[in-house]
């Protein structure tokens, strides 16, 4: 089993990281261009705890090497199942998922956590971890290098999705602002 942990400090607010990581995989993240998909499959609010939980498919193109997909069979296309919680109250917003594709042979579970940060007013902390498991039989040596490779692989896309996500967010405080800039024209417009 290889662990992987990353946290990063993200210069806004818990509402506007909360309210853009729906719009993660949008057209303005060129770092997410493997997100075929994603389709939500149910979405749930707690009457007591407004805890908001929603179940998301999330279809990607991940590519393999040929002689994985000769040996094994299969396509390009994985699947990965995230549930994640958004606790308005404690601001909150947790996240985990599960590969769906390919898990009889490695699983890769994840987890983030997106709360306020302490450091820093109007920022938010990023904690990021996850679990690789290789199951296939036979030599450890074997489950130790596929478990190397996919963590450096996971590493990577890791940095690559921060990379991303930042610039969601800074598009989405730009078109933010102008819509706020446009109200507030059309207010006192009509107010002369």
């Amino acid at each position: 089993m290889r662990i992987f942990a990353s946290q990063h400090e993200f210069a806004y607010s818990w509402e506007e990281v909360s309210t853009n990581n729906w719009r993660k995989y949008c057209a303005h993240n060129d770092k997410a261009s493997h997100v075929l998909a994603v389709d939500t499959l149910s979405r749930s609010l707690d009457a007591t705890t407004h805890i908001l939980r929603t179940e998301r498919l999330i279809t990607c193109r991940q590519s393999m090497p040929q002689w994985v997909k000769r040996i094994m069979g299969g396509d390009d296309t994985s699947y990965v199942y995230e549930v994640s919680y958004v606790d308005p109250a404690a601001k909150r917003v947790t996240m985990c998922s599960q590969n769906m594709t390919w898990s009889e042979l490695l699983q890769v579970q994840e987890k983030v956590v997106y709360t306020p940060s302490v450091e820093a007013e109007g920022h938010t902390r990023f904690e990021q971890s996850a679990r690789i498991i290789a199951l296939c039989g036979g030599w450890q040596k074997i489950k130790n290098s596929i478990e190397e490779i996919s963590l450096e692989r996971f590493r990577q896309n890791a940095a690559k999705g921060r990379e991303g996500f930042e610039r969601v967010l800074e598009i989405s405080r730009q078109v933010f602002a102008q819509q706020r800039e446009e109200a507030r024209q059309q207010r006192e417009g009509v107010a002369a």
